[in-house]
């Protein structure tokens, strides 16, 4: 994953970390996911420096801006999506290796919200080609599991991919404040699953 490698722990002059350096990243990361998870991106930095168990000019150190935090948790985030759905095109099962793929993407949308929309809006300011090619390669292995299931005869022939990658988007979008966010967004999907399965829409 070129564009993903980008967010490997270094240190800000490019040299490879110590180790006590990268477990103190690696520390933050995963609790910064948990915090942003928790309370969407205005998350304490003080609060996930402290439960890292570093002080906080430790987590400016490695991420001097909120913002470089929410693209290291971000990247680490689609990096396990597009791993997922690369193993997936080799699941016997198409149309669940597709099913599974995107409930894993709506969930993904649930739990961060605010944070993909964030680093979009960032990126677009500056100009920033990073955040387009993650967008691009999710894309990418979306579409490969949905030509996958087309070919097999899995789910309609007309099925776009970028309709159906928009309306997961959509179901997190439309679901995320909900009180009961998590299954109204299973019984979206549902439909929209069984939408896809051949001979599953009437014209």
């Amino acid at each position: 994953m070129v564009a993903l490698a980008d967010h490997e722990p270094r240190s800000r002059a490019g040299r490879p970390m110590r180790a006590d350096a990268r477990r103190n990243y690696g520390q933050l990361v995963e609790q910064a996911k948990i915090a942003f998870a928790e309370s969407g991106v205005d998350a304490s930095l003080d609060e996930i420096a402290r439960r890292a168990g570093v002080a906080s000019g430790t987590l400016y150190r490695h991420f001097p801006t909120r913002l470089d935090l929410i693209e290291a948790v971000l990247a680490e985030q689609i990096t396990e999506l597009i791993d997922l759905g690369r193993r997936l095109l080799t699941a016997e099962d198409e149309f669940d290796a597709l099913s599974t793929w995107l409930r894993a993407a709506l969930e993904h949308g649930l739990t961060y919200r605010g944070l993909s929309a964030t680093v979009m809006n960032s990126a677009l300011d500056r100009g920033d080609s990073l955040v387009s090619t993650w967008h691009a390669q999710m894309f990418e292995v979306g579409a490969a599991l949905l030509a996958r299931a087309r070919q097999s005869g899995a789910i309609v022939a007309d099925a776009d991919d970028a309709d159906v990658l928009k309306m997961i988007g959509a179901i997190a979008w439309a679901t995320q404040d909900a009180p009961d966010s998590s299954a109204r967004a299973d019984r979206l999907l549902a439909l929209l699953v069984n939408g896809l399965r051949h001979g599953g829409v009437q014209r």
